[in-house]
């Protein structure tokens, strides 16, 4: 029996393979994505669009997730990705990781969180917003099957997504600085199209001031240079629409479990 993705497009394309290609020579940092994440997964794509705004140097790497190399798994048991060695040390967990380059490469900017320490713990207290409402938010009204659970999904949502919004200064989080709950928030949002397309979502729906700020984020460059084309996101969210998929994530929806 062959893989369950072995069919997938295993590279990025679009504008994210060009980002690949600059991505290759050996640096102190190397930035671990997992195979066919490139193109769906948007904890990858999270930890990803930080290291392109700061323009940290990194080595890109894929991983095959059912052949993960004997070295990636020495220095990172759970092979888990988004991950990344530095000098010799593993670690992951996209938000961790977004903080470790921001404290690892104080000398790259723009900085994702202020010095300052009450607006340091201002922003982490909307990243935290954005993982336990918006993320798992998303995820249930993709995964809900009944026309009911899913409206029933769908507007707790929208008031998620309001209260988020409700204290965006524009164009972004905090006014002109893009931030930490900006790179947490903007891969959810180049993929709400799925949700538009499946469950009947709308921008608009969620306000006016929401449509503005998801605009803003999708068209950011960091956000742009990260991206695959849209096609190839579709045959594994086609999984989360059914309820058969098998990531973590997808676990957690069902057992009502907290995840990032």
């Amino acid at each position: 029996m062959g893989l369950p993705d072995e069919h997938i497009h295993p590279v990025a394309t679009g504008r994210a393979a060009k980002t690949v290609e600059q991505h290759q020579q050996p640096q102190e940092l190397v930035f671990y994505a997992g195979w066919a994440s490139t193109r769906f997964c948007p904890y990858v794509q999270r930890a990803w669009i930080a290291l392109e705004e700061k323009g940290i140097p990194y080595q890109y790497k894929e991983v095959n997730p059912y052949k993960k190399e004997k070295h990636f798994l020495d220095i990172n048991p759970k092979g888990l990705v988004p991950a990344v060695e530095y000098k010799g040390k593993a670690l992951y967990e996209s938000l961790i990781l977004c903080e470790f380059f921001e404290d690892a490469f104080p000398e790259h900017k723009p900085h994702l969180l202020s010095a300052d320490p009450f607006d340091r713990a201002y922003v982490r207290l909307w990243v935290d917003h954005v993982a336990k409402q918006i993320v798992p938010g998303f995820m249930r009204i993709v995964m809900a099957q009944e026309p009911e659970k899913q409206k029933e999904s769908l507007e707790e949502f929208y008031n998620a997504l309001r209260k988020l919004t409700d204290k965006v200064k524009g164009p972004y989080f905090l006014g002109e600085q893009f931030s930490l709950v900006d790179v947490a928030l903007a891969p959810w949002v180049v993929r709400d199209y799925i949700l538009a397309e499946n469950r009947g979502y709308s921008r608009e729906a969620a306000g006016q001031k929401w449509k503005e700020y998801a605009e803003k984020l999708e068209s950011r460059e960091s956000v742009l240079k990260t991206q695959s084309d849209k096609e190839h996101y579709a045959e594994i969210y086609a999984r989360y629409l059914r309820n058969e998929a098998q990531s973590e994530a997808a676990k957690a929806i069902r057992a009502g479990r907290p995840f990032d």
